[in-house]
């Protein structure tokens, strides 16, 4: 017998009548998984804490993906979930995705960054003046040895 998720499983066609979306979004969702894995794992092993505000990392993590972008786990949740809306073809997902990145915009702005402000000083200052927030540099950024 055939599992009912199996069976009622719809796909969209490709969006824009273009299977080649499909493949581009499941690269999209792999770079999502990497970055989110390889991020966190940073903020465990490096900053000796968590993404979590509750239990927040001891060290500023400048290495890795934030050599690119200061905020990679939310561009790589961002990033998955855009990518499944390419391979499935719809289109609710990338309202998904934009609503989620405007929530995550206004977190970073409103929470994250004075918090990181306060609690690393010029270190982050530096940081943000060299790491764009959400679009990512094409070479990475060589931290300040005291940083």
């Amino acid at each position: 017998m055939v599992p009912w998720w199996i069976t009622h499983w719809h796909v969209e066609p490709a969006l824009l009548g273009l299977p080649a979306l499909r493949f581009l979004g499941g690269v999209a969702l792999a770079f999502g998984a990497v970055g989110i894995l390889d991020s966190f794992s940073r903020f465990a092993i490096q900053g000796i804490g968590t993404p979590a505000p509750v239990f927040p990392t001891q060290h500023l993590v400048v290495t890795g993906l934030y050599r690119y972008v200061r905020n990679p786990i939310y561009v790589a949740v961002v990033s998955a979930i855009l990518g499944q809306g390419l391979i499935f073809g719809n289109v609710s997902l990338f309202e998904y995705g934009g609503l989620l990145w405007l929530f995550f915009h206004l977190a970073v702005l409103i929470y994250e960054e004075p918090t990181l402000r306060a609690d690393y000083g010029s270190d982050y200052a530096a940081f943000c003046a060299a790491v764009p927030r959400w679009i990512p540099r094409l070479t990475p950024w060589t931290a300040h040895p005291d940083v």
